[in-house]
């Protein structure tokens, strides 16, 4: 099982990430645990200087802004 997260404060770009991973992962029939993560200190020990961020398994793939339906899907397959 996959587990993700979501870095940011809530803004709506972390919202609208949010939304996106979750109908990537429905899309792709991935079996994973999503996490919001809003507190700064966490954030910022995965070394995010700009939200929202993107964690899969640890890694930070994406931080900064939202990628589109596909990017997601794509980094989640290979992940």
């Amino acid at each position: 099982m996959k587990h993700i997260e979501i870095l940011g404060p809530g803004c709506p770009k972390c919202q609208k990430l949010a939304e996106q991973i979750r109908a990537a992962t429905q899309e792709i029939g991935l079996d994973c645990q999503i996490d919001k993560v809003t507190d700064i200190q966490k954030i910022t020990e995965y070394g995010v200087m700009m939200t929202p961020a993107l964690v899969i398994d640890g890694q930070v793939k994406v931080s900064g802004k939202v990628p589109s339906f596909a990017e997601l899907t794509k980094m989640l397959s290979e992940a």
